[in-house]
């Protein structure tokens, strides 16, 4: 986490009206760092212009991944490493192999996409989250512009806030 970062806080009563102002702030030509809010709102991903996720589709490699171990592994230890004759049986069947592999194909989409959500979002465990304002997670909407990212002046951007329908504008240094 780098020191000495400048941003201007405001804070929301109604989503409706947080919803307008990122519209309007955003339509100004500022750039918002980030909106902090106790329950989802509807919307608001669309209106801060964040592209549709990823995750999915690491999800969907990390369970191929899982498919294709499974059934080696099965594969290979029971048929050519040490094949056993069990029954009269084939040493590489394959459905007595469903249902490990399915259950290896979840565990390895599951833990590989916990730890991509974590290396993506920057959730380190030996770092502290910013805390914009506490009642961010209570009933107040916080938006964060970073000052160092915008051509306006503190000012101009509180004023901004203000004139979008913000009750409180603040500056947090962190």
């Amino acid at each position: 986490m780098q020191s000495n970062k400048n941003f201007v806080v405001g804070i929301f009563d109604d989503e409706d009206v947080l919803l307008d102002a990122v519209e309007k702030i955003r339509g100004n030509g500022v750039r918002i760092d980030e909106v902090y809010s106790p329950f989802p709102v509807h919307g608001l991903d669309e209106a801060l212009g964040y592209r549709r996720t990823r995750l999915p589709i690491a999800s969907f490699m990390f369970g191929i991944t899982g498919t294709i171990l499974a059934l080696f592994t099965q594969t290979w230890m029971l048929g050519y490493d040490w094949p056993m004759d069990i029954g009269g049986k084939n040493h590489a069947s394959l459905p007595p192999f469903i249902p490990v592999t399915f259950e290896f194909t979840v565990l390895c989409a599951s833990f590989g996409i916990v730890i991509t959500f974590l290396i993506v979002s920057n959730m380190k465990p030996y770092s502290w989250p910013r805390s914009y304002d506490i009642r961010s997670t209570d009933d107040k909407h916080v938006m964060a512009i970073d000052l160092a990212h915008n051509k306006l002046s503190k000012d101009e951007i509180g004023r901004l806030l203000k004139d979008s329908g913000a009750s409180e504008v603040n500056e947090k240094n962190f």
